[in-house]
């Protein structure tokens, strides 16, 4: 025979206060409150559906977590509860391991409805029983939809096997839940899913196990929504009897649990059916007898069960959209690290193009042997059409130098967007790597520039090149000297403008410029000047650079994007806080004008 408790019993009285005054919300023939808390909370559902935390900050797991719940609590509670108030009272019976809550229940309706035994964990799957009467109600799947209703016992913790009970009075209905603190995860989690259904907790524990601390933090949740409580020890030994109830109650009270129910039932043997003698569970089932047959009694404890968790909705959705604000703001560090990184280029960029550092080199030694060091200069005071043959004979005569000078300008280019994109990748992939939402979307290809971005780099240059060409004849293009000397006329002045942009932002050469390039922007200035006089020299530079620097905006934000588009591919939608506290508002209004409230 094994043991069991067995009777001395404490019950304090029921922790359901009947209601003080009638409800003053209109109630339609099942005894649900004509308002418009259904839709508020359906709102809720949404705004908590739509809600994503996929940002790996230390709220993330905490928030989905809380999302999971709080769904699960309106689709097996709330919505299902608001819709029949009058449906029968749910007892969730939970518990730690081995503390005897299967058997509980079966002596409880006189029959071996849920396996009881030694191995771990014993109940796998919950086991609801009720009246005969009352099997239509959960048949129906409204309460706790998730799982799948069964008449059979299950291996499967997704199934409810549905079980009656003549013994069990109508009205009342017994739901024994998976061990909270079972080895197995998918159980622990069904256990709190379970609990969080209930119109009333039954916490059965042991004289072992009753100061264990997961019990404690499901007491502790069951008070903050303010549901219904009683507890049940079990297992006392006799002689134990007044000193283990005494503490417990004592702990009640600290915790603000003083006025819960608390069964004591001493440790005793089972019967041939496993069963525990009727005189140890008589004072809990004749309190449930009670229960059953005040119907008044049953809505108090579904009021103030349902009351308390519409109560418990409004903090627990605020976490939520404080979890969505930071992945919003984290989103936004994480983008600003990387603008900031790209901006940094586009500087260098610039300054490269006014510093004077890009005629250094193969560009100066190209840019002087197509201009030569004589007979070049001494045609800078000629008249348009000397300087027009002059030009003509020096490109005519020498075209290996005008193609040589545009390649060193192709491959000076080239050779300062390849550092600076790759800089920027660097300082971008650093900078995410140090945040903790960063570094869950790095992947290494990251920390470099695309595999494609020196071909990139390369039609850039030669598209910008061919844009000052054109930008040379729609300047120049009412102008004797370009109808003259044509291509040659064009090329050479568009090489020219290339040099300027090198040179100086504004096309006026310092005398570090003059020193480093050996007099090249001082040539480079006097050929467009007496071609195109002097302000339009500044507007041809001006343009030139404008359009080169517009093209390179154009590929830093391509590698840029790189980064941007892991951020947009998880940002939460930008409402997504303000539509849970909006939610959570009209909750908490329809609540106040459904007056579920009863006195405590």
């Amino acid at each position: 025979m094994t043991t069991h408790g067995e009777s001395a019993t404490h019950s304090g009285a029921p922790a359901v206060a009947a209601r003080s005054e009638p409800a003053t919300a209109a109630e339609d023939p099942s005894g649900t409150p004509r308002t418009d808390l259904p839709a508020a909370l359906a709102g809720l559902r949404a705004a908590t559906a739509a809600a994503r935390f996929p940002l790996e900050l230390p709220s993330a797991e905490p928030a989905r977590r809380n999302a999971a719940a709080l769904t699960d609590q309106l689709d097996d509670y709330l919505l299902p509860r608001l819709a029949r108030l009058d449906a029968p009272l749910l007892v969730v019976v939970g518990g730690s391991t081995g503390a005897g809550k299967s058997t509980l229940v079966n002596s409880l309706v006189q029959a071996r409805v849920s396996a009881a035994g030694v191995l771990r964990p014993t109940t796998r799957s919950p086991v609801l029983v009720c009246n005969p009467t009352d099997s239509v109600w959960f048949r129906q799947g409204e309460l706790l939809p998730g799982l799948t209703r069964t008449s059979e016992p299950s291996e499967d913790p997704r199934t409810l096997q549905l079980v009656t009970a003549p013994a069990l009075p109508s009205g009342l209905a017994f739901l024994d839940a998976p061990d909270i603190d079972s080895v197995v995860d998918a159980n622990r989690a069904l256990a709190g899913q379970l609990l969080a259904a209930a119109d009333l907790w039954l916490f059965v524990t042991t004289a072992a196990r009753y100061a264990d601390a997961v019990p404690w933090e499901l007491l502790h949740n069951a008070r903050a929504r303010g549901a219904a409580i009683a507890l049940v020890l079990d297992r006392v030994p006799p002689e134990a009897t007044e000193e283990v109830s005494a503490h417990l109650a004592e702990m009640l009270a600290t915790h603000d649990l003083g006025a819960a129910p608390l069964f004591v039932l001493p440790e005793t043997q089972v019967d041939g059916q496993g069963l525990l003698p009727e005189r140890v569970t008589a004072p809990l089932g004749e309190w449930f007898a009670r229960l059953a047959a005040d119907a008044e009694a049953r809505a108090a404890v579904v009021r103030q069960t349902l009351d308390g968790a519409l109560a418990a909705l409004a903090p627990i959705t605020e976490t939520l959209a404080e979890a969505a604000d930071e992945q919003a703001t984290a989103a936004d560090a994480l983008d600003d690290r990387v603008r900031a990184a790209y901006r940094g280029a586009r500087r260098t960029v610039e300054q490269g193009l006014s510093d004077g550092r890009l005629l250094r080199g193969e560009v100066l030694a190209r840019w002087q042997e197509f201009v030569g060091t004589g007979e070049f200069f001494r045609t800078l005071e000629a008249r348009i059409g000397r300087l027009r043959d002059r030009l003509v004979a020096t490109v005519t005569g020498r075209p290996a130098p005008a193609s040589e000078l545009r390649v060193a300008i192709e491959s000076q280019l080239v050779t300062l967007l390849r550092g600076v994109a790759a800089e920027a990748a660097e300082n971008a992939y650093t900078g995410w790597r140090a945040h903790p939402a960063g570094a869950a979307l790095l992947e290494p290809e990251l920390a470099h520039p695309s595999a494609d971005l020196p071909d990139r780099a390369e039609r850039l240059v030669r598209d910008w090149q061919r844009g000052v060409l054109e930008l040379v004849r729609a300047e120049g293009g009412d102008k004797r000297f370009v109808a003259r000397t044509a291509a040659y006329a064009v090329n050479a002045t568009g090489l020219a403008v290339m040099i300027a942009v090198f040179a100086s932002t504004a096309f006026v050469p310092t005398g570090l410029e003059v020193a480093t390039g050996a007099g090249t922007t001082v040539a480079a200035q006097a050929v467009l000047q007496a071609i195109f006089g002097d302000q339009a020299v500044r507007s041809l530079a001006r343009r030139a650079r404008g359009d080169l620097l517009e093209r390179i905006d154009v590929l830093l934000d391509e590698e840029a994007d790189r980064y941007l588009a892991r951020t947009a591919s998880v940002r939460p939608e930008a409402d997504t806080a303000a539509g849970l506290r909006a939610a959570a508002g009209r909750v908490a209004e329809a609540r106040e004008h459904a007056d579920l409230d009863v006195a405590r």
